[in-house]
């Protein structure tokens, strides 16, 4: 808030104690004394030559201190003066400075440069398979997208129609993606003051609704499994055995494919990895003991920084979908995608009684509800838990069954 937003405060709360406003007005004259009030912080008197005096309150707002004349003494009372104090300062308590933030956002860049700025200042974040499928996204999605407007000038109306005319041009779920984005880009815009407080237009988008994922492995698949990866691990194909070792680290850790797929020795810090490309950003990931034994059995090579490399072609290995298809072939698995183990990981500490924010710390997400479509329940944990209420209830409520 500003000083003429604080004036317009003062004279309505005058005016409600049937007090003209312009008869309140301090007399004009050099400032001699000011004398502090206990009633309310900030809240004083300031006494002008020719024995003239105003009620007056400070309020420090945006790092600055703004001082709004109440009135006159000869016309308020210290009580009516306090009053009206109280109102200022309950507005600069929960307001914000009108006046810092108009000329903020006054300097708002257009769309297509913050778009470079964006990118410039966070895509380093991800990792790199985000960067490249971020980088299609933008590439034919949001390049060129809101022609002629600046980042504060994007309202829901432009990106209601954006995001209709994406759904006719390409998929739900590519859509989907690109909304997320064009989230992410205008959080942003407001963080760096670009846009006002809540003022991102795709809150109110509905997105396009996805088709449920509820796989994930029970007891005997998992062991199953179990078998087959420690036989894998003992391969004498390199590539082979450090397929079914970053398989393994996949159901012990929840990670995604990526992040394992991108770590190098110097992420590995004790029972910590830290992963400095995540898909969410930088994030620690715990090990326990299990998993950090599964690390110490990976061969490191000479001048190698990788944890998974292929020492026939020279590089990192990026994926090995071919292998993980043979290793759910002799599981005897079907239909099970790498991505399923990390909702593996998430409901089995769902059934071990783990809470949603505990499991969204170790997935690395920042919201619950991303969290709870990762946890789901087999049908015995489920029964388990109805039997256990139903119990409970016939308990306290005397029935005998």
């Amino acid at each position: 808030m500003n000083a003429r937003s604080f004036n317009l405060i003062v004279g309505e709360a005058l005016a409600d104690i049937s007090l003209d406003p312009d008869g309140c007005k301090r007399p004009k004259g050099r400032q001699r004394t000011t004398t502090w009030l206990g009633d309310e912080p900030g809240f004083g008197i300031r006494q002008y030559p020719g024995d003239h005096a105003v009620y007056f309150v400070q309020a420090r707002m945006g790092g600055r201190n703004r001082t709004v004349t109440i009135g006159r003494t000869a016309v308020l009372t210290r009580h009516q003066a306090a009053k009206v104090a109280r109102l200022v300062l309950a507005h600069a308590r929960v307001g914000d400075d009108s006046a810092t933030k108009r000329a903020r956002v006054r300097g708002a860049p257009m769309y297509a440069d913050f778009l470079d700025e964006f990118w410039a200042k966070w895509a380093g974040r991800w990792s790199l398979e985000t960067q490249r499928n971020n980088a299609g996204t933008r590439r034919c999605y949001l390049n060129g997208s809101f022609p002629g407007l600046g980042i504060d000038e994007i309202d829901e109306a432009h990106v209601t129609a954006w995001f209709a005319r994406l759904n006719d041009e390409t998929t739900p779920g590519a859509a989907n993606m690109a909304l997320g984005l064009l989230n992410l880009i205008l959080n942003k815009a407001i963080a760096w003051g670009y846009r006002y407080d809540q003022s991102n237009p795709c809150t109110s988008i509905r997105r396009n609704k996805r088709r449920k994922c509820e796989r994930f492995l029970s007891v005997p698949e998992l062991q199953r499994l179990g078998i087959v990866l420690a036989q894998e691990r003992q391969s004498s194909d390199l590539v082979r055995s450090l397929a079914a070792i970053a398989t393994t680290i996949l159901l012990l850790t929840g990670c995604r494919r990526g992040e394992i797929l991108g770590l190098q020795w110097d992420d590995i810090k004790g029972r910590r990895i830290k992963l400095r490309h995540g898909k969410t950003g930088p994030r620690t990931v715990w090990l326990g003991e299990e998993a950090r034994a599964v690390i110490d059995t990976i061969p490191r090579r000479r001048g190698v920084d990788w944890l998974f490399w292929n020492a026939d072609e020279g590089a990192p290995i990026r994926s090995f979908a071919g292998h993980w298809y043979v290793m759910q072939e002799m599981a005897g698995l079907s239909r099970v995608r790498l991505h399923d183990l990390r909702h593996t990981f998430a409901s089995h500490a769902a059934m071990n009684r783990e809470t949603l924010p505990m499991i969204g710390k170790l997935l690395g997400h920042r919201i619950l509800q991303t969290t709870a479509r990762y946890t789901h329940l087999d049908d015995g944990h489920v029964f388990d838990a109805a039997e256990q209420v139903g119990a409970e209830i016939a308990r306290m409520n005397g029935i005998v069954p």
